[in-house]
């Protein structure tokens, strides 16, 4: 066990680089909140992201990253900001409105308007391709 280099591909940091939500991601996962990180910050990051771990683990912070206003829940501007970041901006109004609100309408389980952990922890789960996703290959 030696001391073993990762060596980054021009691929794998231009993939970082090029990832619209590398800012919120930043945030989300420094303890300031401000996307300033340590090397703590920084390893949680890695291991959140990383192939191994848990849907749970990894649900729980693709919500936090996608609830901009940190208000415990995913609400219409929250999903407007995803689908405008995931998008580049692409869609007109129109489109991003009826987007929102068919995921809303299909993924909250309490028909408050909005999505809870709960909600979108249900909605991961109907979605296979999550885990294959969310993650970082180093």
């Amino acid at each position: 066990m030696g001391n073993k280099q990762t060596i980054f591909t021009a691929q794998q940091l231009d993939a970082y680089q090029d990832n619209p939500f590398r800012q919120r991601i930043a945030e989300v996962f420094s303890e300031d909140g401000e996307g300033n990180m340590t090397l703590d910050d920084f390893l949680d990051m890695f291991s959140v992201l990383s192939e191994m771990a848990p849907r749970d683990l990894k649900a729980y912070y693709a919500f936090k990253i996608y609830d901009f206003n940190n208000d415990d829940f995913i609400c219409k501007s929250d999903l407007e900001k995803t689908l405008n970041k995931l998008t580049r901006n692409e869609l007109t109004e129109d489109e991003v409105r009826m987007v929102c609100e068919k995921v809303i309408d299909e993924a909250d389980l309490d028909n408050d308007g909005r999505l809870s952990l709960e909600d979108f922890q249900h909605m991961i789960v109907r979605a296979p391709e999550f885990l294959s996703t969310f993650h970082i290959r180093i």
